[in-house]
This record gives structure tokens, C-alpha cells and sequence, in this order.
């Protein structure tokens, strides 16, 4: 199962070093008959000048950005929810679920009016700064993590001296490691993959990132350079490869321990 899963990717693997020409015509064959690095040399030139090093740059900016404050804000606010009572809270933690459940249709439309008030359009702040105010899935992930430690740990912190920021700091964010390492790396992959919010704000070419730049490729009113595009793709998944593999640890670890007493 896995294997017949896993077809799709050989399939692009090996189109990305057949010629143009021989991609479909050959599309039942999966090693080609012909190998050649055109397709990559073709790709690397980019789409109207622009190299395509730079649509990686681009993404791996916001990618990284948009990871650092979706991991902070949410670690915030899920030790708030987790340890500290106030009113409402159940209230509170409910609409953040809620959020989970919206269409992003929804909110398109009042967060593209929203950001073009305040002047943020061609640039990349409505897709990095809204991830500094939380993130529904990892609040809700670290929160049952956050539940999960002993609260013993908290009060020997108190005796010690520690007040509610020193306990967040030197007590629960250590033991929190593998619920933020696995919210970095699904925040990445997600920034990384993204389409919808960079094709809204991002409209001049200097800016696109990989998934636009991607589409570039195939141009409908001419000659689709599929080659390129499938080279191009290869070269996309590296990143999100490297670091699934490197912290494939984490992302298991994560999961398995979120919500266990």
C-alpha cells in the first residue's frame, strides 16, 4: 500500500530528467529512456528573469518567520489555558476551537479588506503576522500537553522562588520539546505548501514564493514547460524532506505523548 502511495512521487522523480517531449508520451514508463538535466537547468533560470533560487529564499522566509511566531504565541497562550485559572476559560478555549472548524473562504475576504487598510499589501506580513497571535491546532495540542505535567513540578518552582513567567520558562517550556519541535515542523510544511494567502498579498514576481512560482510554469494561452515544472517540484520537496527525516523523532514523540497522564 505504502509502495502504490508512494507511486505519484517516482512517477515525478523520474519525469523531472526525461525530456519534455517524452514526459507523456511516455507516461506509462517510469525510468526514462533518455536521461537529461535540461529540465533542471531550464527550472533553476526561473520565470521572467527571476532565478528561481530566489521563489525559494522567498518561501523559506516566510516559512521560517511564520514558524517562530506560530510556536512562541502558541506556547504563550496554551500555558495560559493549561495552568492558570481565570474566568471564562472554558468559554475562551471553546471559540479557539471553533476557529478550527471555519472555512478559510470565510475570513478571506474580511482579512484581505483588513490588511489592505492597513496599508500591508505586497509584502509579507498578512501571511507571517497573523501567526503571531496563535495558532487553533498547536493551542490545542500544547494545551493537553501542557495538562499532562505534573503540577508538583510547579509548586516545587514556587517554593523555590519562581513566579508565573519564571515557572513558563525554566519549568514547562523545557519539558514542552517534542510538542514545539512537532509544531515547528507542521507549521513550516504548511507555509512552505501554501498557495491561497501568498497568490492574495504577494503580487509582484520578485516576491512569489514556490508554489507560485510552480504554477508560472504552466501558462495556458502557451507552451506549458512541464519539465521544468517537475524539476522544479523535486527541488521543492527537498527542504520539507530533509527535515522530516532529520526530526522524524520529534514528530513521533510529539504525538505519542500529547495528552498522556
Amino acid at each position: 500500500a505504502a509502495l502504490l502511495m508512494l507511486y505519484p512521487i517516482f512517477w515525478l522523480l523520474f519525469s523531472a530528467f526525461k525530456p519534455s517531449s517524452d514526459i507523456f508520451r511516455t507516461a506509462t514508463e517510469l525510468i526514462p529512456r533518455n536521461w537529461t538535466l535540461e529540465n533542471f537547468t531550464k527550472g533553476f533560470e526561473g520565470i521572467a528573469g527571476i532565478p528561481f533560487i530566489r521563489y525559494i529564499f522567498n518561501s523559506l522566509q516566510i516559512a521560517l518567520i511564520s514558524m517562530v511566531g506560530a510556536v512562541c504565541s502558541s506556547a504563550v497562550i496554551s500555558y495560559g489555558f493549561g495552568r492558570i485559572p481565570f474566568k471564562g476559560k472554558g468559554f475562551w478555549f471553546a471559540c479557539i476551537l471553533v476557529t478550527m472548524m471555519l472555512p478559510q473562504e470565510i475570513i478571506m475576504v474580511p482579512q484581505y479588506l483588513w490588511f489592505n487598510q492597513l496599508g500591508w499589501l505586497n509584502s509579507i506580513r498578512p501571511v507571517t503576522v497573523p501567526s503571531y497571535f496563535g495558532q487553533a491546532f498547536f493551542i490545542f495540542m500544547m494545551v493537553q500537553f501542557v495538562s499532562a505535567i505534573p503540577t508538583d513540578l510547579d509548586e516545587a518552582a514556587k517554593m523555590d522562588g519562581c513566579g508565573r513567567v519564571g515557572i513558563f520558562f525554566r519549568v514547562i517550556l523545557p519539558l514542552m520539546k517534542p510538542s514545539l519541535a512537532n509544531a515547528a515542523i507542521f507549521s513550516f510544511y504548511w507555509k512552505w505548501e501554501e498557495l491561497i494567502g501568498p497568490m492574495l498579498y504577494l503580487t509582484r514576481p520578485q516576491n512569489y514564493t514556490v508554489s507560485i512560482a510552480l504554477k508560472q510554469f504552466l501558462d495556458a494561452s502557451s507552451t506549458s514547460n512541464w519539465g521544468a515544472m517537475f524539476a522544479m517540484s523535486v527541488v521543492s520537496l527537498l527542504p520539507v524532506l530533509i527535515i522530516f527525516f532529520i526530526f522524524q523523532k520529534y514528530i513521533v514523540e510529539g504525538i505519542s505523548t500529547t495528552g498522556l497522564k
